[in-house]
């Protein structure tokens, strides 16, 4: 679609309240293997580092946090080691572990932090390990090496901020001793976002948002209160794999982040037009009615 210059000002116009309003504001996004937008992955990781950069510089702190499980089951399937898993989680054994840390730390944190040096010395990427920034417990005996948020120490990603950085967080933790444990990547985000008082935390995943009926694509939930989510869950309208995301959702903005949204990162740019246009998309979820 030929755009004209008139089109392209009125877009400017539009975007410039929302501009003003998160500007010096802190926006934690979620980056999940699934999302995935244009031709290739390539395509996909310069559109997504595209978004970032324009947030970051008309003045919003942005924090992206990823997983990486699809690179992760593919190397462990060449390293002949077989994905298992328990309650929706990986069963992480300490062979397990060291390929987390490898795919997580070694190939998918660098990938991203490249994307976004791209335009400048804008990212620096780093792991729930440094700084003990993701203090973990253990979950299960059952789950290895796989561990839940007792504590977000923020002041390491708190600093980069201040200084006019973009941290990029792999979701490795450790508990008190030291252990090193695999942390799902939505409640790790979840928790870094209530820790640093963000405004929005946004997941990125492979589907339009939440609906009412998993069948119908016209029953796609546009905005939603934390306790009406609360309730999908327990009803089994939400389910699998969007549990999680659901549950994140939910702590994150009881515990005082204003606003959290699933949205298709497959959509190009589908960041702006979530913060920057009057219509938004995907799924909004918050504290109360307003």
């Amino acid at each position: 679609m030929n755009r004209t210059a008139p089109d392209t000002a009125r877009i400017l116009v539009e975007a410039l309240p929302y501009i003003r309003r998160f500007a010096g504001r802190t926006v934690v996004v979620k980056y999940g293997g699934n999302a995935l937008a244009g031709a290739s992955d390539d395509d996909a990781l310069a559109l997504f580092a595209q978004d970032i950069v324009l947030m970051h510089t008309v003045g919003i702190k942005c924090v992206v946090v990823h997983g990486g499980g699809p690179q992760i089951t593919e190397m462990l399937t060449r390293l002949g080691i077989e994905s298992s898993f328990h309650q929706g989680l990986r069963v992480t054994d300490s062979a397990t572990m060291e390929v987390v840390r490898m795919v997580l730390s070694g190939r998918v944190n660098p990938e991203l932090v490249a994307a976004i040096n791209v335009h400048g010395n804008l990212a620096v990427g780093l792991s729930g390990q440094d700084g003990r920034t993701l203090q973990t417990v253990p979950i299960d005996a059952a789950l290895g090496f796989v561990g839940d948020v007792a504590r977000v120490r923020p002041q390491l990603i708190e600093g980069l901020l201040a200084d006019g950085f973009i941290p990029v967080v792999s979701t490795i933790g450790a508990d008190t001793d030291g252990r090193a444990h695999n942390v799902n990547a939505d409640t790790a985000a979840g928790a870094i976002a209530e820790a640093l008082g963000a405004e929005k935390i946004v997941y990125l995943t492979d589907v339009a948002g939440l609906r009412r009926s998993a069948d119908d694509p016209d029953s796609l939930v546009a905005r939603v209160s934390a306790g009406e989510l609360a309730d999908m869950v327990t009803n089994g309208t939400v389910n699998g794999g969007m549990i999680p995301k659901a549950e994140s959702c939910i702590r994150a903005v009881r515990g005082g982040v204003r606003s959290a949204h699933i949205l298709d990162g497959r959509i190009p740019h589908v960041l702006l037009l979530e913060l920057f246009t009057d219509s938004g998309v995907g799924t909004m979820i918050t504290q109360g009615d307003r």
